[in-house]
């Protein structure tokens, strides 16, 4: 009798899964067939999750596939909160960070889980030009402009409703942001869909039309530690981005308008190589960054929906893909969380969560080389985004 057929018996004879035995069996990378042991109901659920200060009432929407995956989000920033995956022995863990709480998304400075923009990630000087005229922005970071101002679409609350898609539940997500708010021209519409499909994909479907020219760059920003959140650092987890060049930056963290080779540097990641190998050698971009807080310039041709990386975390199996129609992908590896009280009273170090933040390049409206940002009347952003959760079947040595 093989080793194979005997683990096959067992398995079946201890209630197990066939989809997963089988999988354990041949060792295989597989798409969460540890969550396939009984079929779900795809189904969003909606509850009350708090009121803000002002006294608005927020919601959150918990949206399951039919094989076990969860994600809830709430209208509240746009805010990814937990998003439950299996390992490969098929244990839910939470893979998210972030708060337990709407109070805790009210005072959060590290942008967890949420719907980013007007403009992500940052503006030099907090000022660009646009048709002559020069628009004065909010100092939110140092002397730049951070992932919208003050009050950035991570801080709004946005109104939400279930659309139907095929083989997936999928919660649609509008907001106007009035002309001149935070310091941006035109009134811009922009709805943000959240779909979970049945194939173990989280796709974030982006649109905005404006009536006024001006400038849009739109991201997610959920920190994923494959482990679950608040079980440590995450510089074990293999990372491979698909990506010839990066964008230095300088001392305020602004792209010097340069794109260079990641050959040869602690940026090459094009080789499944963990996170941490190299986040502390004496760099000058690692230096200034803390550790890896850079836009990567990825290769792919205009549009396409391309794989932009992939992350692979060898003890609990987990491991995801992001694809994306952006040019750029900012790589976060949480150099600022200062243990940072979240989830389950868990404590989220240094380091402690990744971003990947599918968007244009950083400081596009003041770099006339970079892809335009510029957005016109009677035209319409979109952007898509795909993460997409899998195991790995064989353990690994850590």
């Amino acid at each position: 009798m093989t080793i194979g057929t005997q683990l096959l018996r067992r398995g079946v004879a201890r209630g197990g899964s066939l989809a997963l035995v089988f999988a354990l069996c041949l060792g295989v990378t597989a798409p969460l067939l540890a969550a396939t042991s009984q079929k779900a109901e795809a189904r969003i659920d909606k509850r009350a999750f708090g009121k803000l200060q002002d006294g608005t009432a927020v919601d959150i929407y918990t949206l399951r596939n039919s094989r076990g995956l969860e994600v809830e989000i709430t209208n509240y920033g746009g805010v990814v909160v937990s998003l439950r995956t299996p390992d490969r022995r098929g244990r839910m863990v939470d893979i998210v960070l972030g708060y337990d709480d709407l109070s805790g998304y009210e005072a959060d400075t590290s942008y967890f889980g949420a719907v980013v923009g007007r403009y992500a990630n940052r503006i030099a000087g907090a000022s660009f030009k646009l048709n002559g005229v020069e628009y004065q922005l909010a100092k939110n970071n140092g002397p730049n402009h951070l992932h919208g101002g003050l009050r950035g679409f991570n801080k709004v609350v946005w109104q939400a409703r279930e659309i139907p898609r095929k083989d997936a539940v999928a919660l649609e997500l509008t907001y106007l942001s009035k002309d001149t708010e935070e310091g941006y021209p035109g009134n811009l519409t922009v709805t943000v869909t959240y779909v979970l499909s049945n194939a173990n994909e989280l796709r974030i479907e982006y649109a905005a039309t404006t009536d006024k020219e001006t400038v849009v760059n739109l991201t997610h920003h959920s920190y994923f530690n494959l482990v679950g959140a608040g079980t440590g650092d995450v510089l074990s987890h293999q990372a491979k981005i698909n990506a010839d060049r990066f964008t230095p930056v300088d001392e305020t963290l602004i792209p010097t308008g340069e794109l260079k080779a990641v050959k040869g540097t602690p940026f090459d990641f094009s080789r499944a190589t963990a996170i941490g190998s190299r986040i502390n050698q004496p760099d000058e971009q690692l230096v200034l960054g803390k550790g890896y807080d850079h836009n990567f310039v990825l290769n792919k041709m205009a549009q396409e929906l391309s794989l932009a990386a992939s992350v692979y975390e060898p003890v609990s199996g987990r491991a995801l893909e992001m694809w994306t129609t952006e040019p750029g992908m900012q790589l976060y590896t949480g150099n600022f969380l200062d243990n940072v009280r979240g989830k389950a009273d868990k404590v989220y170090v240094r380091r402690g969560g990744f971003c990947l933040e599918a968007e244009h390049f950083p400081d596009s409206p003041n770099k006339p080389s970079f892809p335009s940002t510029v957005l016109k009347p009677g035209e319409r952003y979109t952007q898509t985004t795909v993460y997409k959760f899998m195991v790995r079947g064989a353990k690994e040595k850590p």
